[in-house]
């Protein structure tokens, strides 16, 4: 059963919580990192991405990095643009985008349920990409950008975000990009129980989005246990910052895919051999999939519909996946990528950016594009559930959560 608790929260005053609030570090290469720091110099993104505050010429893992981002983080917390609560609580997160609201509790997740699998991942990670922000937790003794978990709807959870949203919240503003972000402290004992006991009655929780951050923040409490070994399991580096969302409250988009190349094919032999994998039909105008079993086709400036043959199809929460049937009928035989993760032939586009990113890359830079029918969050559960593993890039959860509204400090003093 899981454990997730209260606490504690850095967070920034509430006149300055929309101009510090940022999206997640890795959305953002370098160049843009810097830009949007200039933009508005309070983002958060100042202290999950420092070097942007560093000269160009210092490597973007340089120790002066993470010596720079715990300075700005201490500078924030005495000039008071970020505050301490001084006894612990849940929060609770809305983001609203186009009309439609998610909601979830921001509290601290267990490291022990992660370790024991009550947490269930769906994808694997890389260490090379897990070493950055474990350099970053651990220089500054804090969490910074929270993982992204879900949970099989409960009445007793919603009962208590429905009664504290009804109050007026914490923060309330909309980002540059139209999100609009609202927060409310949970502040009652008995609604902080209350969420605690629900959780302690849920055999499963799963990672949607931030694999890697979780790792890291795993990998530093595993190394502050070996530094500590009279350790009780109480400190707050055993837990780690997350929003927990209801699997109702979620959208997935589609997660696209464009190839460089047909691989020494003509246009009218792809289209051939991709006829052979089911009914392939033209389309007037750009095609999005609204079912499970099609993918869209853009080759040469006109769209098709892919229905993948039953023969193709399967019963297995990894093989059943539109993703995986695109891989090992079409990627792999016809365009010869073995490996998603690393053969630079393939790229990947959230659907966030639409149909018409699609058709720009083919008109620019790449051969062909397929568009796909979002992965349901019942397939994640049930490929999790299975302790296996999607393909790589196979869920775009939308929207971004924020990173700098909270802040969870894993050693309290350190700052």
């Amino acid at each position: 059963m899981a454990v997730v608790r209260p606490f504690k929260a850095i967070r920034p005053k509430e006149d300055v919580a929309s101009r510090v609030a940022a999206l997640p570090y890795d959305v953002y290469d370098r160049r843009e990192a810097k830009a949007e720091t200039e933009r508005e110099p309070l983002s958060f993104l100042c202290i999950d991405r420092a070097e942007t505050q560093l000269s160009d010429d210092i490597d973007t893992y340089d120790d002066r990095v993470y010596r720079k981002a715990r300075s700005l983080m201490i500078k924030r917390l005495e000039d008071n643009t970020f505050i301490q609560d001084s006894d612990p609580a849940f929060y609770i997160y809305e983001l609203v985008m186009d009309g439609r609201s998610q909601t979830g509790i921001v509290g601290c997740a267990s490291v022990d349920d992660y370790i024991s699998n009550v947490i269930k991942k769906h994808e694997n990670t890389r260490e090379d990409k897990e070493i950055d922000r474990i350099r970053h937790v651990d220089t500054l003794s804090a969490q910074t950008g929270p993982i992204f978990l879900a949970y099989r709807d409960r009445d007793d959870i919603r009962a208590v975000i429905s009664k504290v949203t009804g109050d007026k919240p914490l923060y309330d503003f909309t980002a540059p990009d139209g999100i609009i972000h609202r927060v409310w402290i949970v502040r009652e004992d008995k609604d902080i129980s209350t969420i605690e006991k629900a959780f302690s009655e849920t055999d499963s929780i799963y990672i949607a989005d931030g694999h890697h951050r979780c790792a890291s923040a795993v990998k530093v409490a595993l190394s502050r246990r070996e530094k500590n070994p009279g350790y009780d399991g109480s400190e707050e580096f055993n837990y780690f910052l997350s929003v927990l969302f209801a699997d109702s409250e979620l959208m997935i988009m589609d997660y696209n895919r464009v190839v460089k190349d047909l691989n020494g094919h003509t246009p009218s032999e792809i289209l051939g051999l991709l006829s052979k994998l089911g009914t392939l039909e033209k389309k007037e105008c750009a095609y999005s999939p609204e079912k499970k079993g099609y993918v869209g086709v853009f080759l040469e400036d006109t769209w098709y519909s892919l229905k993948f043959s039953d023969e193709l199809k399967s019963d297995d929460a990894v093989e059943g996946l539109d993703v995986s049937v695109l891989q090992k009928h079409v990627l792999e035989p016809l365009f010869s990528i073995k490996d998603p993760r690393t053969d630079d032939r393939i790229g990947f586009v959230g659907g966030i950016r639409g149909l018409s990113e699609l058709e720009r890359r083919v008109r620019t830079d790449c051969a062909i594009a397929f568009s796909m029918h979002p992965t349901g969050i019942d397939e994640l559960f049930a490929v999790a559930d299975r302790g296996l593993l999607m393909p790589p890039k196979s869920t775009w959860f939308e929207p971004k959560l924020r990173s700098g509204l909270f802040i969870h400090e894993i050693e309290p003093g350190i700052m």
